[in-house]
């Protein structure tokens, strides 16, 4: 693909122009990474706008013990950078970044793109959803690490990131929620006596999603 078709694949654009999308590809810059390539670290900063095009990224922070938490999953199609202001060109990482699979990134440079695009009030409601996606993704966060028990933590990851939980084993499922992994057995029985789930060959199929979804709002199955 062009840079001009990927750009045309990303929702985030799709309200533009041809000549405002040939005036991003002046702009913009296609990478690609390899399975556990680290795209940032912490506390570092970058003057560049980024999109996921192809692949997973995984987002988590590092506590004083060395120990990784896992934050969330960063999908393609989705901004990787995390926007505190609008008006300051260079953006500030508050995680560390690393990829899940073979990726490429969309890099755009965030000083012309400002200069360009949002200073012309055009994108500015893009912008808004996708910080409002990064302010409902830090709710989950939240809930997850502070409110939810294992068996909400589980529904949650079923219920939002399906895919991801039948790709990874279960002890590596278990790592990012956690949780142990006899825990994780023990819900995914319950909830497959249920009659919520069913598991096929190792993959978990979603039987009542309004049952699962009723474990993370607080009403029991």
């Amino acid at each position: 693909m062009t840079l001009q078709e990927i750009i045309n694949s990303i929702d985030f654009f799709k309200t533009l122009t041809q000549e405002q999308i040939e005036q991003l590809c002046e702009i913009s810059t296609l990478k690609r990474f390899s399975k556990d390539a680290i795209l940032y670290y912490e506390s570092e900063s970058t003057n560049n706008l980024m999109f996921l095009v192809k692949g997973l990224l995984k987002v988590y922070k590092v506590d004083k013990f060395d120990n990784e938490i896992f934050l969330y999953h960063i999908h393609e199609n989705c901004m990787i950078s995390e926007l505190t202001s609008l008006r300051q060109h260079e953006i500030f990482c508050f995680s560390n970044a690393e990829f899940v699979k073979d990726s490429q990134i969309l890099s755009i440079n965030f000083e012309k793109f400002n200069e360009l695009f949002l200073s012309h009030n055009i994108l500015t409601q893009e912008f808004i959803e996708e910080l409002l996606k990064k302010t409902q993704q830090l709710q989950c966060i939240i809930n997850r690490e502070l409110v939810f028990d294992a068996t909400a933590k589980v529904a949650f990851m079923l219920h939002n990131d399906l895919e991801m939980f039948n790709h990874l084993k279960r002890q590596e499922v278990s790592f990012l929620l956690h949780i142990q992994p006899e825990t994780l057995s023990r819900v995914l029985k319950r909830l497959t006596r249920n009659k919520v789930i069913d598991i096929v060959s190792g993959e978990v199929i979603i039987l009542n999603h309004d049952e699962l979804t009723a474990i993370f709002r607080g009403v029991a199955v």
